[in-house]
C-alpha cells in the first residue's frame, strides 16, 4: 500500500511513478520548485525530466520512493492518486481518478515548498523571495486571480 502517482506530459512517452507523497499537495509544491528554479520542463526535453527527478530524490533522499519510465510500465491506474499531467510545471489534466475521490489536503502548499527548499543542497535552493513569489502566485492561482 503506498500514496501512489505518475506525472506525464501530454507526449504520453516516459512518466515518474511516485509510491509515495503522490497527493496533489505534494505533487504541486514540487512542481512550483522546479517552476522557480528556472528549471527546464520536461515537454521541453530530457533535462526536464532529470531536473523533477533531482528535485524528488533529494526530497526523499534515499531514492527508494520514485522511478522513471516508459508510461507503458507505469502503473497508471493506481487505485491512489492516479496519474497527473504537466505542462510548464503545472498540473494540466489528471487520468485515472475514481469517481468520488477525496483530493489529500493533509500539507499546507507553503510548508512542503519549505520542506523541499531545505532538503535540497544549499547550491540549488530558492531565494527567500522567490519562495515568497512561488507561493504567492500558488495563493493567486487558488484564489482565481
Amino acid at each position: 500500500m503506498g500514496n501512489r502517482a505518475v506525472i506525464r506530459t501530454n507526449e504520453n512517452t516516459i512518466g515518474v511513478y511516485l509510491h509515495w507523497n503522490g497527493g496533489r499537495d505534494t505533487i504541486e509544491p514540487v512542481l512550483a520548485f522546479c517552476k522557480a528554479s528556472g528549471y527546464r520542463c520536461p515537454e521541453d526535453d530530457c533535462y526536464g525530466w532529470a531536473y523533477l527527478c533531482t528535485v524528488l530524490g533529494c526530497f526523499f533522499g534515499d531514492g527508494m520512493h520514485f522511478g522513471i519510465d516508459v508510461i507503458e510500465r507505469l502503473e497508471t491506474d493506481n487505485c491512489d492518486n492516479g496519474t497527473y499531467i504537466i505542462e510548464g510545471w503545472e498540473i494540466v489534466g489528471r487520468e485515472f481518478v475514481s469517481e468520488g475521490f477525496k483530493e489529500q489536503s493533509e500539507y499546507n502548499f507553503g510548508g512542503m515548498l519549505e520542506d523541499i527548499n531545505e532538503r535540497m543542497p544549499v547550491h540549488m535552493r530558492l531565494s527567500v523571495k522567490d519562495m515568497r513569489d512561488a507561493i504567492n502566485n500558488h495563493e493567486m492561482k487558488e484564489s482565481g486571480k
